[in-house]
């Protein structure tokens, strides 16, 4: 049975009964995961929360107690996020870029809303900040730094002023787009139209810069990811995104550009979604895609097209033919391990995607295990310094460097870049 070391309680309070199955595999390693994230905040770099609780809860999320929820429906609650040691996260205001774009910008809107009604709620446990030595001290007494991200280039719908607009709403990084390719930035998960970024999606990038929001490149194509890296003249991050070499998804992130990451000063907080972690779970998700279209493919394809039931027997068998491959910790490590090997141990971080996924790896159930990944890099031979920076330090670095990059630009007037008409004139027609 795994349970949390006595040494940990005086730093992780308030937390729930934990599932002995998924409790944080901490072991001998308890008391050095707690002095070291009593002195470094243990930073996420990307959790979905607010997008479940808007997608489960509906409006009950604005007054429902948000303490203890229930682990089969959301993997983060505010008891875990203290169990786990949470010391900062940037929260996706994330919405879905299937929407029009100025319906993307209401419902970034009210994302944003969600998150601040949390410090409000819950001032004993959050704090809203904008900078590194701002999270630091909200660390320090004893509360977790919120941030946000906007998950996704389509939600400024073209405007530089909607981005200025989140930044004073409190956003710290946009990411340039989400699943879909958009008119100024080529996504890793549709198809290429602009071969990485347009002139007007380098302006993006700059506006950012002078901002002193993060570029976020998790989700963009390599074409856009190497773009960016190029224009930027502060060190991006990877909010969400693994090592491409262990599982070979273009959300992933390839050597080449690990080590541009690392010349450009950035950091890849790594992802725990199944798909994105284990190769074999990734191949064994495109096979089971397959199959469904094989089975019933509306209006006209598939063996079982008309016949649903017979759809579903069908899937059922291939499933019990084809377990399931689960993901581990131990792969985790193995991401975090091979980004330190290209891009060095100051280029690495957290970023879990807790509540944006279904399949998790065993023992990263939800924000209560991070101590579990920490004690398994430790047992890899990891030093406390090293944890330090991976945990939260890395990130806090990249914070710092953006704010110097904008007090640099600060005499800068406002962006004033305007997407082409044929530009918005072809996304509007969804070309």
């Amino acid at each position: 049975m795994k349970i949390l070391c006595l040494a940990l309680l005086p730093l992780f309070l308030a937390a729930p009964a934990v599932h002995a199955a998924d409790a944080p595999a901490t072991g001998p390693y308890a008391a050095r995961i707690a002095r070291v994230l009593k002195a470094t905040p243990l930073i996420d770099g990307h959790n979905d929360w607010p997008e479940a609780l808007a997608e489960k809860a509906k409006d009950a999320r604005w007054t429902m107690d948000l303490t203890h929820l229930d682990p089969a429906q959301y993997h983060t609650d505010i008891s875990r996020m203290h169990a786990g040691g949470m010391g900062g996260q940037f929260w996706s205001v994330w919405v879905s870029a299937d929407l029009p774009q100025v319906q993307q910008v209401k419902d970034t809107i009210d994302q944003i809303g969600l998150v601040h009604s949390l410090a409000a709620r819950y001032p004993q446990h959050f704090q809203l900040v904008r900078t590194a030595a701002q999270l630091r001290a909200a660390h320090k007494a004893g509360r977790i730094g919120s941030l946000m991200g906007v998950e996704g280039g389509g939600q400024i719908d073209n405007s530089l002023a909607v981005l200025r607009a989140y930044r004073q709403l409190g956003a710290s990084y946009l990411t340039l787009t989400h699943s879909r390719t958009i008119a100024w930035a080529d996504s890793a998960t549709d198809n290429p139209q602009h071969d990485g970024l347009t002139p007007f999606g380098e302006a993006v990038v700059h506006e950012l810069n002078r901002l002193g929001m993060l570029v976020d490149l998790s989700h963009v194509s390599e074409a856009t990811m190497l773009d960016a890296l190029r224009v930027s003249k502060a060190p991006v991050m990877f909010s969400h995104s693994n090592a491409r070499a262990l599982c070979d998804t273009p959300r992933n992130v390839s050597d080449a550009v690990l080590k541009q990451v690392a010349a450009n000063g950035g950091v890849v907080m790594v992802n725990f979604a199944a798909q994105y972690v284990s190769e074999a779970r990734r191949v064994w998700g495109a096979d089971r895609s397959a199959e469904i279209a094989r089975n019933n493919a509306p209006p006209f394809g598939g063996l079982y097209i008309g016949d649903p039931d017979g759809a579903a027997k069908a899937l059922a068998d291939w499933e019990r033919a084809h377990p399931e491959p689960v993901a581990t910790i131990a792969q985790v490590a193995d991401h975090v391990d091979h980004i330190v090997k290209i891009a060095g141990i100051d280029h690495v971080g957290i970023g879990s995607d807790f509540d944006g996924v279904g399949d998790l790896p065993q023992g990263l159930s939800g924000v209560e295990t991070y101590p579990a990944l920490l004690a398994e890099l430790m047992r890899r031979g990891w030093s406390d310094a090293d944890i330090a920076k991976l945990a939260g330090e890395n990130i806090l670095r990249v914070m710092a460097a953006a704010e110097k990059t904008a007090i640099a630009m600060k005499d800068e007037p406002e962006g004033s870049a305007v997407l082409p008409a044929t530009a918005r004139s072809e996304e509007m027609a969804g070309l």
